[in-house]
């Protein structure tokens, strides 16, 4: 209950203390005084304040125990998306900006604008003081797909109407700009923007959250546990054979609360994934779902357990599609799930949680935990065994322990399935089991962007027999949600192995061949397929390769000191021998910066070095990040922060 105490009086003043219940219902209150005197009574309107959860509060559903996590879960303005893949891990700095003056009064107005609150206003609010039902109203409210949603997302990579995702240094503006445009979204955003910027609304809120990134993050829309990816003959990824993708990497947020609507165990951090993939109760909303209900595979504990399992979990299938048909190469039930990061309390380093979602790959526990959820899902034809064991590596005979699922009676090697493969002998096409090779890329170098790519395919004969192998070769931009981009490179060759030969093959990409068909991630797939002569037998081997950007470097050049200007210098260098045009830079940092600054830099030369200086006035103490955002038309967007702690 509500309750209140005179805390001192004085002659002319008293000082009363409000308390509140733990499961009050947060929002803005009006708080008024009534002075009565005989039969007259008056009023005055004393002061409007916000009410929010309390994670220091013992008694609060999203009470968090130690200081360090409420700091960094709560009280931190700024933090780091993780992106890349899962052998490159890039840093993004983001500025969540949750104690800017306005933020606390836009999260209300995303509350207040919700399906929930426009069909039932009287429900809607008594509802407010569950952690579990705010989250996954404003898990919906991020996205626009249903509702006037804070952000339009986009993936086409066409952004003339609005702004480039990767263009974003934080969440103020875009949540600045959805208020002040009537409650219309913001164009566009994708996986981390959305997440990043339901991390401020959250941590605004009183909800501590943290914003997680997971590599290779499957979307398994048949909910089978198994993701195909199609490519022709000549290594290029297929993209209208499947609605199923593999990320290269995928952003969702976790927020620290109490489920007590699940059984005893299932509350600490819950997954909302506020990108909008499938739908869930009608609505693009995905959470709150149990992260540990996703590593012991209950997948009927709510909200959207399996559809959150597959995304860690679900294995994935190639195939190469022919006018013969379509031929399944193998299955890799370890490249879902890997390196899922998040930011370390109280530091600028990298955590890895992987094994907060899923026990160790190949292990005892991991398999049954798959076969149960497996056992989960809705399919009725999906069925597990014992004796199809596969990974990356079956198509050379290497067996695994991690047993993997094919819809019943699929066999697990390659076999065509074209118009006539229901009168087909399944053993036609499987590959001898004597007749063992194998592919493998390696860089000779870590690939810069504007450099020549010099890739090594190492091409190895395992039998004690001559073969031949007609090798086609492969490059192409992929968009981080796994959407192939165009192929801009293709190449094929006979290479002749000896009996146990291994031969090396150098490869050269000049930037002239991959430049131009860059996306805003720099991410390119190489493929290699090869058939040698004896049973004719294919095998593919592929990789993802991120290229590394120009440093920003960026100096304080004085004392940061609050409420002192500071001179800020920012330096960089153009990496490719051309010109690049269009060229701006935008920096912004809560506590450092009011307002974001933007400089146009126009057209810089091949190779040329800037060099820019800037003041900033401190208005906030403690750690604080500033960020820098560059694009151009040619190099599209690079990043680059500096961490720094503000003095009184």
């Amino acid at each position: 209950m509500w309750s209140a105490m005179v805390e001192k009086k004085e002659s002319n003043t008293m000082g009363l203390v409000l308390f509140s219940p733990p499961n009050a219902i947060i929002g803005q209150y009006h708080l008024k005084m009534q002075i009565s005197c005989g039969t007259k009574n008056t009023i005055y309107n004393l002061a409007t304040f916000a009410l929010l959860f309390n994670p220091w509060c013992p008694d609060d559903d999203v009470y968090m125990g130690e200081e360090a996590d409420r700091q960094e879960y709560i009280m931190n303005d700024y933090g780091f998306i993780y992106q890349g893949n899962h052998k490159w891990i890039l840093p993004c700095p983001w500025n969540f900006g949750q104690f800017e003056d306005d933020i606390v009064d836009i999260s209300l107005k995303i509350l207040d604008k919700s399906l929930n609150y426009q069909q039932d206003a009287f429900k809607d609010l008594s509802c407010r003081n569950n952690p579990v039902y705010i989250s996954r109203v404003i898990c919906a409210m991020i996205n626009s797909n249903d509702d006037q949603g804070v952000l339009q997302g986009n993936w086409s990579g066409d952004y003339k109407n609005g702004v480039s995702p990767s263009i974003w240094n934080g969440s103020v503006a875009i949540l600045r700009q959805w208020y002040k445009t009537d409650c219309h979204p913001v164009k566009y955003g994708q996986c981390w923007v959305f997440a990043a910027v339901m991390c401020t609304v959250m941590r605004s809120l009183g909800i501590p959250t943290r914003v997680v990134t997971n590599f290779n993050s499957a979307h398994d829309t048949n909910q089978n546990l198994l993701i195909d990816e199609y490519y022709d003959p000549t290594g290029k990824k297929l993209n209208k054979e499947s609605l199923d993708s593999i990320w290269n990497f995928h952003v969702w947020c976790e927020s620290w609360m109490a489920r007590r609507d699940l059984p005893p165990g299932y509350g600490g951090w819950q997954v909302l994934d506020p990108t909008p993939q499938e739908i869930s109760d009608g609505i693009f909303v995905c959470g709150p779902t149990s992260v540990k209900a996703i590593r012991e595979g209950e997948l009927n504990l709510k909200y959207d357990t399996p559809f959150v399992f597959a995304m860690v979990n679900a294995d994935c299938v190639t195939w190469t599609v022919s006018t013969k048909g379509k031929e399944r190469h193998f299955c890799d039930p370890h490249l879902v799930g890997n390196e899922i990061s998040t930011k370390c309390v109280s530091s600028d380093a990298r955590e890895d949680i992987t094994n907060r979602y899923k026990f160790e790959e190949g292990s005892i526990e991991e398999r049954k935990v798959f076969k149960k959820a497996l056992s989960r899902f809705q399919n009725p034809d999906a069925v597990i065994s014992d004796d199809i064991i596969n990974d990356t590596e079956r198509m050379n005979g290497i067996s695994h322990n991690r047993s993997t699922s094919f819809p019943s009676g699929s066999p697990l090697l390659p076999v065509y399935l074209g118009s006539s493969a229901q009168n087909q002998n399944l053993n036609i096409n499987r590959p001898l089991r004597e007749a063992l090779l194998s592919l493998k890329f390696k860089l000779a170098e870590s690939p810069q962007l504007g450099q020549t790519i010099n890739l090594v395919l190492v091409a190895c004969n395992l039998i004690p027999t001559s073969k031949t192998l007609k090798l086609c070769l492969s490059g192409q931009a992929i968009k981080h949600d796994g959407k192939p981009g165009q192929q801009f490179w293709r190449d094929s060759m006979y290479v002749d192995l000896g009996p146990h030969e291994e031969k090396l093959i150098l490869l050269k990409i000049p930037y002239t061949k991959y430049g131009p068909f860059l996306q805003d991630n720099h991410l390119i797939r190489f493929i290699a397929v090869g058939e040698q002569n004896i049973t004719w037998e294919k095998i593919m081997v592929k990789k993802d390769i991120n290229l590394a950007l120009p440093e920003v470097i960026i100096n304080f050049l004085g004392p940061v000191v609050v409420s002192k200007p500071c001179k800020v210098q920012i330096s960089f260098t153009n990496p490719i021998l051309e010109e690049v045009h269009d060229c701006h830079v935008l920096i912004e940092g809560s506590g450092l910066l009011k307002n974001y600054l933007r400089s146009h830099i126009g057209t810089i030369k091949p190779r040329e070095k800037i060099v820019l200086e800037c003041d900033v006035v401190p208005f906030k103490a403690g750690p604080r990040q500033l960020q820098v955002n560059i694009s151009s038309n040619r190099l599209r967007v690079f990043k680059g922060f500096k961490s720094v702690v503000v003095k009184h």
